[in-house]
């Protein structure tokens, strides 16, 4: 798992970092929001944040509000603050979990691992070396990230979601349009799903010809 903890006190970084190392995790921090900002701007597969409240450059409760519930971010809070209402406050803006200071680096490991396996059987679906987060709309191929266009994105999704079923080139077509406001022909979805193949590297992919596509989980 991915983790990073947003924390200004360089005592708790250095003791985090060694348990979550030594449990097998990749660990990132950052002391300052901006500095967590800059970090998610060049980094989008963090599975789990763990958050302090109190930051020198601002509030872990804005941040949350308004940059890591808009990735999908599963987040802790992570304080010194023990007041009952900056409990229910942060749960109730949508992070997953608090835990206030002192606190037990296993109970918090355990609380992240608990967090992090919950959400990857939700959002991310595997298909032979294909892994799709459906939360983040983004692809990986082992452990490439695979760059798709906007449409192409959309049309992986729309397969994905349909796993094990048809989707009727009536019902791409009706889709491109709404997405895109384009009129295109069969010719033109052949060579979207040709070039989606092409990136993938992986033909999991089927094609019924003349009726649609299809993506079978194993």
């Amino acid at each position: 798992m991915k983790v990073l903890l947003i924390e200004d006190n360089l005592t708790i970084v250095k003791g985090l970092h060694y348990a979550f190392s030594k449990s097998g995790d990749e660990f990132f921090y950052a002391g300052k929001l901006e500095e967590a900002m800059s970090f998610l701007e060049k980094n989008h597969s963090i599975d789990v944040v763990i958050l302090d409240v109190t930051l020198p450059d601002g509030d872990g409760f804005t941040f949350l509000k308004e940059v890591l519930l808009e990735r999908k971010l599963p987040t802790i809070f992570l304080t010194a603050k023990e007041e009952e209402d900056d409990i229910v406050k942060g749960l109730n803006m949508g992070a997953e979990d608090y835990l206030t200071k002192p606190f037990s680096t296993k109970e918090l490991l355990a609380r992240v691992h608990k967090i992090g396996l919950r959400h990857e059987k939700k959002s991310i679906v595997r298909i032979q070396d294909i892994s799709f987060d459906m939360d983040k709309m983004i692809v990986y191929k082992g452990e490439n990230r695979i760059e798709l266009t906007s449409l192409e994105l959309k049309l992986l999704h729309l397969l994905f979601l349909n796993r094990n079923k048809v989707v009727r080139r009536t019902t791409i077509l009706d889709k491109i349009w709404e997405w895109t406001g384009n009129d295109v022909d069969d010719h033109t979805v052949t060579v979207y799903f040709k070039r989606i193949r092409a990136k993938l590297g992986t033909d999991i992919i089927t094609t019924l010809k003349g009726i649609g596509y299809r993506i079978d989980e194993e």
